[in-house]
């Protein structure tokens, strides 16, 4: 445990921001699970702004991001 104040801050501050990332790539998860069982436009859409959203906050890497939205569209274009 850290003895300087700047330190035990640090120590909580770090604790809830790796709860607020845990919450929101879980969230993602959930969001692109439910896109896939319910393949539509509006549920693409959706998908693909939380995706973005993702990559913008950092949970995600880019390319893991621009991936992510090509499998997401190739199984749109795939039930059209």
């Amino acid at each position: 445990m850290p003895n300087i104040k700047s330190a035990k801050k640090r120590v909580k501050v770090i604790k809830v921001k790796a709860l607020q990332n845990k919450m929101r790539k879980s969230a993602l998860k959930t969001t692109l699970k439910t896109t896939l069982a319910d393949v539509n436009e509006n549920t693409i859409r959706l998908a693909i702004k939380k995706v973005d959203q993702a990559c913008a906050n950092g949970l995600m890497h880019k390319n893991a991001a621009s991936r992510k939205k090509s499998q997401l569209m190739r199984k749109l274009n795939a039930v059209k």
